[in-house]
């Protein structure tokens, strides 16, 4: 049956290859969608615990996507929140979205209180020497900018179209990969005295709920969110993100479909090719199970071809993105080789399931004297 199995797919070899790489094509848009998707999450959420602090302040109805929301509160309710008995520092931040060359959030900070949460460490350079300054991380320096030129110490960079001077460069891993002062971004944004969300480092992590009640005591902030750091990383799921699992399903949804169409045609074209054929077999005992599992077999080596294929491509594009954006993290992952995997055989197998059963009751008489 094997040999059957390969000699059918080899007399038909350019109708073998579209079927294989329509598989591939099928696990690489799964592969890709959940490496971007929740690349962006783990990313965001291993930026977060890397700052140093472990309660986070919002203002009402801000969303807990620390890059959404503008800078609506005025900086200085730091002041108040760094006299609470039992904060140790309070720090205000801005975060704003940057669609220059991809999408990238730039933090505003103020470079005392942020960096007292946890000190930065630089690899070259130093902070701030004035409000055109500018610190990046080591993975957003050795990304290519678009003139091609280095990001190194010095250097002047562009930044939501305007001019910065390189600073310093640190390690990454401290929320983002860019900071500017934050009086400068806040007037970047018409907001130069504002904020988007402040930090707090406790005096002892037992304190939190504490500095909470506190914070909630004052009656212009009765109505603000605080949050754990825990309790913010808890919330950075797929299962919290608005449409994240409906984007995600919807893809795989139409990756399957694709796989479906194509292995369905395949197949059902190849059935109707060797009407003969399959007389020939019936005539001399084959069962209907026979026939079945020839096609099936066929689907599955297909698929399987599919499946390595998609999986080596994935990687191959993991590790471009990984050269040409640095700062675009792109995990595959292997469990969702797996699921990426698992999808495409059931997709294929489903698309396979009518030819093999219209194969199956076919006449071996009518397909005898079929031409």
């Amino acid at each position: 049956m094997n040999k059957l199995v390969l000699g059918n797919l080899l007399h038909r070899p350019l109708r073998t290859l579209i079927s294989v790489v329509a598989v591939a094509i099928e696990v690489v848009m799964i592969l890709s969608i959940v490496a971007i998707m929740i690349g962006q999450v783990s990313n965001a959420s291993n930026q977060q615990g890397g700052i140093g602090a472990d309660i986070i302040v919002r203002p009402p109805n801000a969303s807990f996507i620390s890059s959404v929301g503008g800078a609506p509160v005025p900086a200085k309710i730091a002041d108040v929140l760094a006299k609470l008995p039992h904060a140790a520092v309070a720090t205000p931040v801005i975060t704003d979205f940057n669609m220059q060359g991809g999408i990238e959030t730039i933090w505003g900070i103020d470079y005392a209180g942020f960096n007292a949460l946890k000190p930065f460490e630089f690899l070259s350079g130093g902070p701030f020497q004035g409000p055109n300054d500018v610190i990046i991380d080591d993975i957003y320096a050795h990304s290519k900018s678009k003139d091609g030129a280095p990001r190194v110490v010095g250097a002047t960079i562009e930044v939501l179209k305007h001019p910065y001077r390189v600073a310093g460069i640190v390690k990454h891993g401290k929320g983002g990969r860019v900071f500017l002062p934050i009086h400068t971004l806040g007037t970047l944004m018409g907001n130069p005295d504002n904020a988007s969300l402040f930090y707090i480092r406790s005096d002892d992590l037992k304190n939190q709920e504490a500095i909470r009640n506190e914070i909630y005591a004052i009656p212009a902030l009765a109505n603000y969110q605080v949050q754990t750091m825990q309790e913010w990383m808890s919330l950075m799921t797929p299962d919290h993100l608005p449409g994240f699992n409906i984007a995600l399903r919807s893809v795989i949804t139409i990756a399957v479909i694709v796989g479906f169409l194509v292995i369905f045609q395949s197949m059902y074209t190849a059935v109707l090719e060797r009407t003969r054929e399959i007389g020939i077999l019936k005539s001399m005992g084959a069962s209907k199970g026979y026939i079945v599992n020839v096609v099936l077999r066929e689907t599955a080596v297909v698929t399987v071809a599919g499946v390595v294929l998609g999986i080596v491509i994935a990687e191959l594009l993991r590790l471009f993105l990984n050269f040409e954006f640095p700062s675009l993290p792109f995990p595959v992952t292997m469990d969702w080789r797996i699921r990426a995997a698992g999808i495409a055989l059931v997709g294929s197998m489903l698309g396979a399931i009518y030819p093999a059963w219209k194969a199956a009751r076919k006449d071996p008489i009518d397909a005898l004297a079929y031409e």
